[in-house]
Formats: structure tokens, C-alpha cells, sequence
């Protein structure tokens, strides 16, 4: 799955095609590569171009180190729409030396999903604008 010189994400650095679909991208090319730079900020787990899944590790900020975040965005079409990106939050804080679930605040996941939205779209104009 990697691809020539060895990366398994340098498909994802490559510009799209007209219409947002990425060669080799099993979604749309603006959503995922919105959605991989929006959370590059967390460690990257797991990441599913076909599929459209990408999952981070455990986040912890550098301004509460008693609790932790994760995140998973799913990119749901070959379409650059406002459905088109879904992210779950999960938070947990720490409490006697444990992690325990904790709620996470309602806006939190619609305000990554309009910043994913917004960078998305920021992408395909740069790339209207290249060719």
C-alpha cells in the first residue's frame, strides 16, 4: 500500500483531479486532505483513503495534562458537500490515576467539522486557481 518512495500517505499530498476525486482515493480528495490537516495536531493511528476513516491517537494539550482527546473523522462521499465529513470526539480525564470517559463539549465536533469544511474548500479554490 505504500506507495514508490516508501510514504503511505503521499497520496494524500497530491492535488486532485477536477471534481475533488483523488487518483487512488476512495473519497473526496479536498475533504480528506481538509480533514488530515485539521487534526494533524494529534497523532495520527490509523488512516483509510479507500474508506475514508482516520483516526487519532490520544491527545493530551499542553494546557491540561489531566486530560486527553481522540478523534475520528469519516469522510462519507466522492462529493465536496457539507454532509460530507463526520467526526466523534472522545475525551477523558484522569481521576486517580485512571482514564475515565468524559463528555465533550456539543460543539466541539461541529466546529472540526466546519474547519475541515472550510479547509476543503480552500483547497479546491487553490486548485482551480493552478490550473
Amino acid at each position: 500500500m505504500a506507495s514508490s518512495n516508501g510514504s503511505l500517505f503521499d497520496f494524500a499530498s497530491k492535488r486532485p483531479a477536477a471534481g475533488g476525486e483523488g487518483q487512488g482515493l476512495g473519497v473526496n480528495a479536498y475533504l480528506w486532505r481538509g480533514a488530515l490537516d485539521t487534526l494533524s495536531f494529534m497523532p495520527l493511528a490509523s488512516a483509510d483513503p479507500f474508506g475514508g476513516v482516520i483516526i487519532t491517537d490520544w491527545y493530551t494539550p499542553p494546557s491540561a495534562s489531566d486530560e486527553r482527546f481522540k478523534a475520528t473523522a469519516y469522510i462519507l462521499g466522492r462529493e465536496l458537500r457539507a454532509d460530507g465529513v463526520k467526526v466523534s470526539i472522545y475525551r477523558q480525564v484522569e481521576q486517580n490515576g485512571n482514564w475515565v470517559d468524559a463528555p465533550v463539549a456539543t460543539n466541539t465536533a461541529p466546529e472540526i467539522e466546519n474547519k475541515v469544511l472550510a479547509k476543503a474548500r480552500e483547497l479546491r479554490a487553490q486548485s482551480a486557481s493552478n490550473q
